[in-house]
C-alpha cells in the first residue's frame, strides 16, 4: 500500500519527518518497505507554455518550439515528441537540470538548431510506466489547467510528496485505504483522524424508475448497492486527482473511472463503474455463471465462464466478474453520458479463485479476498456520486438501489487487565490500557479491571481476547516488552537419531567432494513421474501457482538434473551435487495425505579430476559413485548384506549401467548413469547419479560395534583366477566364496578384470585375492589349502568356472 504523506495530513496532522515515521509503523508490526520522494535527485524542472511550435527544417520528426519557462524571453527548444503543439502548458528540464537517472541537461544543438534545455515525458522525470495516463505514453505530458511558467513542477506533479510504501500483512487489509492507514498511524502519534461525511446532492430523476436490480442469492453478494449519476462529462480528471492515483501506483484513465480508483483508495472499498446506455434490459442481476457462458472483460480478454464464477449481468448477459473485472461491452468512454456505481461485499473465495482461474488479479480482487470494511460501503458509494457532481457535472438520481444489505454491528470483546499483563509480563495500569483502547478508536467501559471492548466493524481482524492483547502490545511498544528467560527445567537437547543420519550423511558427501543442494518440493507434470523408486501415485496441488509446480515430487534426482540444467547453461560443466529431502508418495489416489520419506541423492557429471601437472583427467564413471554409496553405508554398520542387482526398470537411467540397490531383501535405492538422451537434452557429458531411502536405513538393524584387540597371529593369502561366462557377476563370485571358504576367511578382494580376445567369446576373467586367518592360532597349510579346495569347487560346479 503506498500512502502518501500529503494525502495522510488531509485526516490528520502529521509532523514527524517521513523517515522516523516509517520506522515508528514498522515498530507496531506493519513494515515500511521504503519512503522515496521524486523529485530526489532532480532540479531545474519547471513549467513552460509552448508560445509556438514549427517544423525542424533538417528533421521530419522534430520540432523548433519557443517556450516561456518565466525568463525575460522565451527558450528555444527543439522537441521529437508527436503531441506537442502551441499553447500547452509542459514540463521544461532547464540548461543544469538534472533528470531521472542522474541525466544532466545542457544547452545544445539538434540538427544545427540550438535547444535551450528538453521538454518531457512523465516517465523522464521518474514516472513507471505503468502510472503514466495513455494519452501521453509516447509523448510529452500537458497540464490540463495553467499554471505559471517557471514555477516548479514538483508540488503540481505530487513529486514533493514522500510516499510511504507499506507491506500490509494478509491480516491488516484494514489498512489498504487511506482511511484504515490514517486510524492506524493517528493511534500510533495519538492523534483522532477526522473524516468529512459524504454528501450526494441528487437532483436527478428517481432511480426506481430508471433501473432495477436484484440477488437472487444472498450468498452471493450479501449486501449490494446501486447509484446512477447522469449528464456525465467524461474528461480527464482533475490535476490533483491524477497526483493522487499515480502516487498509489494507479493511471489515471478518465474522471470516472478514476473517481471509483480514487474512492477504493480512500476507503479501501472497490467499486465498479457500467456505462448505463449500454445495459440491454436497464436491471442489473448478481447470479453465478452459466457454464458456455462468454465474458470480454477490460483488458481485452474473452473468457469462457463456469457455474463457480459470480458474475453481474445486464438480466440476460454477464457485464462482469463480480469483485475481479468490469466487462468491455459496458465500459465507461467518452461517449457515456449515464453511469452505474456499483458498490458491494462479495465472498472472498469465489473470488479469489475466479482471480486466479482467469490471471486477473486486481486492486480489486485483492481487497475483496482480504476482507473489507462493510460499515464504508454506501459512504464509499455516496463519496463516488459526489465527486462526480463535483469533476463530471454529474447529477445524482435520487436514492439507492440495495437488492441485499447487511446489518453491521460492533463486534464486543472482554478482557481483564490481569489477562493483558500476565501475557504480556507487564505492569501495565487500566487508565494506560484504557487509553491505547482509545487511541484506536475503540469504545470502552472497564469495572473492577474488566474491559468490556466495542471493536468497530472496520476491524474486523479482531473477534478475541488475544487480538487485544496483540494491539496493546504494538501500541505499548514491542521494544517496551520485558525481556525476562521463563523459568524451565534445565533439558539436555540432542538430535533424533534420523537427525545424526541426515548430518552425518552431509558431512560424508561434502567430504567426499559433492556440494549441497536445495530444490523445490514441487515439480512440473514431465518431473513428477522420473527416476521414481518406488511405485507411488503423484500428489498433485489443487490451485499450482505455476506449470512448473503442479505436484510434489516422488524423487529427488529431478531437482539434481534441473541443478544440472542451470549449471550448464552458465558454462559450469563439471557438477558434483548432493540433496537431502523428503518425497511425497502415495498408495493410490484415493489417499488424501500422502507419505513423507526422508530421501537422500547424489549426481556427478563430467570430470571429477581435472588435469594437472601431476595427475590426468579423470572423468566421472559408475565406480566413482557406487564407491560413494559404499563409503556411505559401511560405518552404519548394517546388519543385512547390501547387494546390487542389474536393472533396467528405470527409463530415465541408461539400461545396461544401472543396479537396484538391496538392503537385505528390501529395496534401499538405486545407482547408475543417466540415459544419454536425458543428458543429451541439456547439453550434460556422462552423468551418473544415485538415491537411497534415509528412513529404511534408519530403521535397518544394526551389528554393534565390538572392539577388537589386534589380530596376534600371521594371515595367509591365496590367489584364485577365474574364467567364468559373461554374465556372471562379482556378486555372484563373492557369495560362493563367504559361504564356502569357512570360519578363517578374513577379507576378499577382487584385484583383476579381463575380456578380450585372449579369452573365448562370451567369457571374462576375474581374479581374487583370499585372505585367512585364524585369531586363535597360527593357521596351518592343510586348513587353508582345504577351505581353497572347497571354494574351488563350488565355483566350478555352481559357476561353470574354469580355474586359470
Amino acid at each position: 500500500m503506498l500512502v502518501s504523506y500529503k494525502w495522510l495530513n488531509d485526516y490528520l496532522p502529521v509532523t514527524e519527518d517521513p523517515i522516523k515515521l516509517a520506522d515508528q509503523i514498522s515498530r507496531t508490526g506493519i513494515e515500511t518497505e521504503e519512503v522515496f520522494l521524486r523529485e530526489k535527485g532532480m532540479k531545474k524542472i519547471v513549467v513552460g507554455h509552448v508560445l509556438e511550435s514549427v517544423p525542424h527544417p533538417n528533421s521530419d520528426h522534430l520540432h523548433i518550439c519557443q517556450v516561456d519557462v518565466g525568463d525575460t524571453e522565451p527558450y528555444q527548444i527543439v522537441c521529437g515528441a508527436p503531441n506537442v503543439a502551441a499553447g500547452q502548458y509542459v514540463i521544461v528540464a532547464l540548461p543544469g537540470s538534472w533528470i531521472a537517472g542522474h541525466t544532466k541537461i545542457k544547452k545544445s544543438k539538434m540538427r544545427g538548431e540550438v535547444s535551450m534545455g528538453m521538454i518531457c515525458a512523465l516517465q523522464e522525470i521518474g514516472f513507471p510506466e505503468a502510472v503514466v495516463p495513455k494519452a501521453y505514453a509516447n509523448g510529452i505530458y500537458v497540464f490540463n489547467e495553467p499554471h505559471t511558467p517557471g514555477e516548479s513542477v514538483f508540488p503540481l506533479l505530487g513529486m514533493d510528496d514522500p510516499v510511504l510504501n507499506l507491506d500490509i500483512t494478509p491480516n491488516r487489509a484494514d489498512t489498504l485505504g487511506m482511511h484504515g492507514s490514517a486510524w492506524e498511524i493517528g493511534a500510533m502519534l495519538n492523534e483522532k483522524p477526522h473524516f468529512k461525511e459524504p454528501h450526494a446532492v441528487e437532483n436527478g430523476d428517481e432511480i426506481t424508475t430508471l433501473l432495477k436490480a436484484a440477488v437472487p442469492d444472498q450468498a452471493d453478494a450479501p449486501s449490494y448497492h446501486l447509484r446512477l449519476v447522469q449528464n456525465v462529462q467524461v474528461k480527464e480528471s482533475p490535476q490533483w486527482l491524477q497526483v493522487r492515483l499515480w502516487n498509489a501506483g494507479i493511471r489515471p484513465i478518465n474522471n470516472i473511472v478514476d473517481i471509483t480508483n480514487y474512492v477504493m483508495l480512500e476507503y479501501g472499498q472497490p467499486l465498479h463503474a457500467f456505462d448505463y446506455d449500454k445495459l440491454a434490459r436497464k436491471e442489473i442481476v448478481v447470479r453465478h455463471a452459466r457454464q458456455g457462458e462468454q465474458l470480454t472483460t477490460l483488458d481485452g480478454n474473452d473468457h469462457d465462464l463456469v457455474p463457480d464464477d459470480i458474475v453481474i449481468t445486464d438480466g440476460e448477459t454477464p457485464i462482469a466478474l463480480a469483485g475481479v473485472m468490469g466487462g468491455l461491452s459496458t465500459e465507461v468512454t467518452e461517449g457515456t453520458h449515464t453511469v452505474v456505481f456499483e458498490a458491494a461485499v462479495f465472498p472472498p473465495t469465489p473470488i479469489r479463485k475466479t482471480a486466479q482461474r482467469y490471471n486477473l488479479r486486481s486492486e480489486a480482487s485483492s481487497r475483496f479476498e482480504k476482507g473489507t470494511n462493510h460499515a464504508d460501503v454506501l459512504p464509499a458509494l455516496t463519496h463516488a456520486a459526489q465527486l462526480a457532481e463535483e469533476i463530471a457535472d454529474a447529477k445524482t438520481a435520487k436514492g439507492i438501489l440495495s437488492p441485499t444489505a447487511m446489518q453491521v454491528l460492533p463486534v464486543i470483546v472482554d478482557i481483564s487487565i490481569d489477562r493483558i499483563n500476565h501475557v504480556l509480563g507487564t505492569q501495565l495500569s487500566v487508565d494506560m490500557v484504557r487509553d491505547i483502547f482509545d487511541r484506536l478508536g475503540f469504545d470502552v467501559q472497564e469495572a473492577d479491571g474488566l474491559f468490556t471492548v466495542s471493536v468497530p466493524p472496520r476491524r474486523w481482524d479482531i473477534s478475541i481476547e488475544a487480538d487485544l492483547i496483540e494491539e496493546v502490545a504494538r501500541l505499548y511498544g514491542y521494544d517496551n516488552l520485558p525481556s525476562n528467560l521463563p523459568e524451565a527445567t534445565t533439558t539436555v537437547a540432542k538430535f533424533t537419531p534420523i537427525q545424526q543420519l541426515i548430518r552425518y550423511s552431509k558431512r560424508t558427501l561434502l567430504a567426499a567432494g559433492l556440494n549441497q543442494a536445495i530444490s523445490y518440493a514441487l515439480v512440473n507434470e514431465h518431473e513428477v513421474t522420473q527416476y521414481i523408486q518406488t511405485n507411488s501415485v503423484p500428489t498433485r496441488i489443487d490451485w499450482p501457482m505455476t506449470k512448473d509446480h503442479v505436484a510434489l515430487r516422488q524423487s529427488l534426482i529431478p531437482g539434481l538434473m534441473d541443478d544440472l540444467a542451470y549449471n550448464i547453461a552458465h558454462s559450469v560443466k563439471n557438477v558434483a551435487l548432493f540433496e537431502q529431502g523428503r518425497v511425497f508418495l502415495k498408495d493410490d489416489a484415493a489417499t488424501v495425505r500422502p507419505n513423507e520419506v526422508e530421501y537422500l541423492a547424489g549426481l556427478v557429471s563430467g570430470d571429477w579430476q581435472s588435469r594437472a601437472w601431476d595427475t590426468a583427467t579423470q572423468p566421472a564413471d559408475f565406480y566413482l559413485v557406487k564407491g560413494m554409496v559404499d563409503e556411505l553405508l559401511a560405518p552404519l554398520r548394517l546388519s543385512a548384506a547390501v547387494r546390487y542387482v542389474a536393472t533396467d526398470r528405470h527409463p530415465e537411467m541408461h539400461p545396461g549401467r544401472t543396479a537396484d540397490i538391496f538392503l537385505g531383501d528390501a529395496l534401499l535405492g538405486f545407482v547408475g548413469e543417466v540415459h544419454p538422451a536425458q543428458t543429451a537434452a541439456i547439453h550434460a557429458a556422462d552423468t551418473f547419479i544415485f538415491q537411497l531411502n534415509l528412513d529404511l536405513l534408519l530403521n535397518a538393524a544394526k551389528t554393534p560395534l565390538q572392539a577388537v584387540p589386534a589380530p596376534k597371529y600371521p594371515a595367509v593369502t591365496r590367489d584364485i583366477a577365474l574364467q567364468l561366462p559373461e554374465d556372471v557377476t562379482n556378486a555372484q563370485v563373492l557369495a560362493i566364496i563367504h559361504d564356502q571358504a569357512g570360519a578363517f576367511l578374513e577379507d576378499v578382494q577382487l584385484f583383476d578384470v579381463y575380456k578380450g580376445d585372449k579369452l573365448p567369446a562370451g567369457t571374462q576373467s576375474l581374479a581374487y585375492t583370499l585372505t585367512f586367518r585364524n585369531p586363535e592360532d597360527t593357521l596351518k597349510e592343510e586348513q587353508v589349502n582345504a577351505a581353497f579346495k572347497q571354494v574351488s569347487d563350488a565355483l566350478v560346479s555352481d559357476l561353470h568356472a574354469e580355474i586359470r
